[in-house]
């Protein structure tokens, strides 16, 4: 009985855990503004954004187990060399030139609502230049990281963000009449689910997870994977119930959010429904779960950067060079950062769909074929953004 108590709370930490390190900027900004966008069609809407937010990404994760976490194996399958690069891109994608600091940028401007008086000098640099030094001393000694997100931060994540849907949803107005059609919605929910990059930091986050785990009690290879998969599943129904009530608030509260850029929308809805205090209180929660994710960003990329250059930086001085890169594009803010993402994960996200599908039926069924696969995806992609 004490075994299989362990056994169950190593899984729901490693659930709580791994939504926890997958809650980030995209997670928050995107399923409002889909709301935002889709209104009475948001239903549609928010299919789409749970088929590429939600499922895809937990294949590319089970994809990356059946590979032990060992990116390296995953994408050598289309070439030695091809498989590096594309490695090294979405680590840039999500680390320092997308998805760290779109994390910092989410943060400051969801606490933007609540800075009144003396506190309108922290403006963005300077948010996230404290940002990146809090980042680099919590990274720089990792202690019990998965139980500190598991049982500590993400409970109190859950409570925030359960007191903004549940006083949403009472006070929440009709949907507005929205002009789009319904497969508008529903394309626009799969562009959204492409932007949150979850796809891309599961092919990493998967690694972290066995690593923890592997450090715990639990030691057989099966076991691991069985504790990942059932985890990482936890972590689905977590974040599909966080879209689908965002992007319905969203909707409901369209005519109220007009005209309110993406990136300020939460800190908007926390303040208007739960009013300064409880709303900064909840902001601030979840700029913490931010702040999760850009540990684990860091991290990843940081114990990658030392093995590009074959360890010959130490770890603090790669956690420096990931830090100082992300400050800088921390300063074009939300919407430039997103204008430079956009099109090249319009163009990779189907190629990379169909690379984890491809290796789970190699995995599973000795399925060799995915070069010419994966390459004509990856050029139909790239053909139909420059024509569109």
């Amino acid at each position: 009985m004490v075994t299989l108590a362990k056994s169950r709370s190593t899984i729901l930490s490693t659930g709580l855990a791994m939504f926890s390190m997958f809650f980030g900027a995209g997670n928050i900004v995107f399923p409002l503004a889909l709301g935002q966008f889709t209104q009475d069609k948001n239903f549609f809407g928010v299919m789409g954004l749970i088929l590429t937010a939600v499922f895809v990404p937990l294949l590319g994760l089970l994809a990356m187990l059946l590979f032990d976490g060992h990116y390296s194996n995953f994408f050598r399958r289309i070439g030695k060399w091809p498989g590096f690069v594309v490695a090294l891109l979405i680590l840039g994608l999500i680390g320092p030139f997308g998805g760290i600091p779109r994390c910092i940028t989410i943060s400051s401007s969801t606490l933007e609502a609540f800075q009144t008086g003396s506190f309108t000098w922290i403006n963005l640099p300077v948010f996230s230049a404290f940002s990146c030094i809090l980042i680099f001393l919590f990274t720089y000694r990792p202690r019990r990281v998965l139980d500190l997100l598991g049982f500590v931060l993400t409970p109190v994540l859950l409570l925030s963000l359960a007191l903004i849907v549940v006083k949403g949803l009472v006070m929440m107005p009709p949907s507005q009449h929205s002009s789009h059609t319904a497969w508008e919605a529903f394309s626009k929910g799969i562009v959204s689910g492409y932007n949150t990059m979850d796809l891309l930091a599961a092919f990493f986050f998967s690694s972290v997870v066995l690593l923890c785990l592997q450090k715990g009690e639990i030691k057989e290879r099966k076991n691991m994977l069985s504790t990942a998969v059932t985890g990482s599943l936890i972590a689905a129904i977590l974040l599909s119930f966080v879209y689908i009530c965002f992007s319905f608030l969203a909707a409901g509260y369209g005519a109220t959010l007009s005209g309110i850029a993406p990136d300020q929308l939460l800190g908007t809805l926390a303040q208007k429904l739960l009013g300064n205090q409880a709303g900064l209180v909840a902001s601030i929660t979840v700029c913490f779960a931010c702040f999760t994710t850009e540990i684990a960003l860091t991290a990843i990329f940081a114990d990658f950067l030392r093995t590009l250059l074959k360890e010959k930086i130490s770890y603090p001085a790669a956690l420096v060079i990931t830090l100082v890169l992300s400050f800088l594009v921390s300063t074009l803010h939300f919407g430039g950062i997103s204008a430079l993402l956009a099109p090249v994960l319009q163009v990779c996200y189907p190629a990379l769909i169909l690379l984890a599908l491809l290796n789970i039926l190699y995995k599973l069924y000795d399925f060799k074929p995915v070069k010419s696969l994966f390459y004509g995806t990856l050029g139909t992609s790239l053909l139909i953004q420059l024509l569109t």
